[in-house]
């Protein structure tokens, strides 16, 4: 069920996301563009993927800090298999099984290995990283091939106007929706997160459960760094070591999905993503400083987990008498 806070922490993001987009359209030239409302719509789409995939896996309490590596490698791995011979389809199955592969192995490490997940998806992130960077790559950059540029290029894609990037966020929002909600095993993925033990002692099948969040959680990174590689025809690896990670943690939280688990949906993420791409692309136009940006965006995420461990505290009690 979704608590009365929750609504009030959607109407505030889209209220702020209204005057800030209103206040930049008046004050900052050239926002208020067609060309940078479309990027400004490509960034929101990609971030928003990457948060639903992120969302799913706090909703059933956990966190997976490996997602931007596996955009990365999974893109990167994709076009070098192109550029090595190997036909298109081939390259696609083979970079499908290397996603499910890590994002089932993230399930595992956290449903039966019992570590915590922010320690095993940092340490499959940092491999998967090293892995494809060392064993895969002979630079940082991969660039789409020139036989396939026409066939794979996706910035120039724009049913109605509208870039394909936008498309591809809302059918990915559509099926996270589908998922919560009117599935089983999305009901059992917000009862694990409301209550782990009595989730298990009713009988739904928690571990297997977990692997499945993370497979998720893994695919629409992929899909994220396909639109990303599509779009310029390149993947640049060293996307890893940006702020993309915090970014994606800042939108979820912000939305309203607690790191409690157990509550939020799809709708958060994207008042959450569209807050956050609001926000940083009027700090790009005014040429804020990258660090000052981060300390702009550490300071509200410092600010929302203070407030989502007040609001949504967790202790001895509340752990043992969930909703179930």
């Amino acid at each position: 069920m979704i608590s009365k806070t929750e609504f009030t922490q959607e109407k505030v993001v889209v209220a702020v996301s209204v005057g800030l987009f209103i206040l930049f359209s008046f004050l900052l030239s050239g926002f208020f563009s067609a060309s940078n409302l479309i990027g400004l719509i490509r960034n929101i789409s990609i971030l928003g993927i990457l948060g639903v995939g992120m969302g799913i896996v706090i909703i059933g309490r956990g966190i997976d800090l490996s997602m931007v590596s596996i955009l990365a490698i999974s893109a990167a791995f994709f076009i070098e298999m192109l550029n090595a011979g190997i036909p298109l389809t081939g390259s696609f199955f083979i970079a499908l099984c290397f996603v499910l592969l890590i994002g089932i192995v993230n399930g595992v490490l956290i449903a039966y290995g019992e570590i915590p997940p922010i320690f095993a998806t940092l340490a499959m992130g940092l491999f998967v990283y090293g892995y494809g960077r060392s064993q895969i790559m002979s630079a940082d950059v991969a660039y789409v091939p020139d036989e396939y540029t026409d066939l794979l290029d996706l910035g120039t894609l724009k049913p109605l106007g509208v870039p394909i990037e936008v498309y591809i966020f809302v059918a990915v929002c559509i099926v996270a929706w589908f998922f919560l909600r009117k599935t089983k095993y999305g009901h059992y993925t917000y009862y694990i997160g409301d209550n782990y033990e009595a989730a298990r002692n009713v009988g739904i099948p928690v571990r297997p459960m977990i692997v499945l969040q993370y497979a998720l959680s893994a695919l629409f990174a992929a899909i994220a760094g396909a639109i990303v590689a599509g779009t310029i025809l390149s993947l640049n690896t060293r996307i890893v070591n940006s702020t993309l990670l915090y970014d994606v943690i800042l939108i979820v939280v912000l939305g309203g999905i607690g790191l409690s688990g157990g509550k939020g949906g799809v709708s958060n993420v994207i008042f959450g993503a569209l807050l956050i791409g609001i926000l940083v692309n009027g700090m790009t136009i005014m040429d804020l400083e990258q660090t000052h940006q981060n300390l702009i965006k550490a300071l509200i995420l410092l600010v929302v987990v203070i407030l989502d461990t007040i609001f949504n505290q967790r202790n001895e009690q509340t752990e043992k008498q969930g909703d179930i």
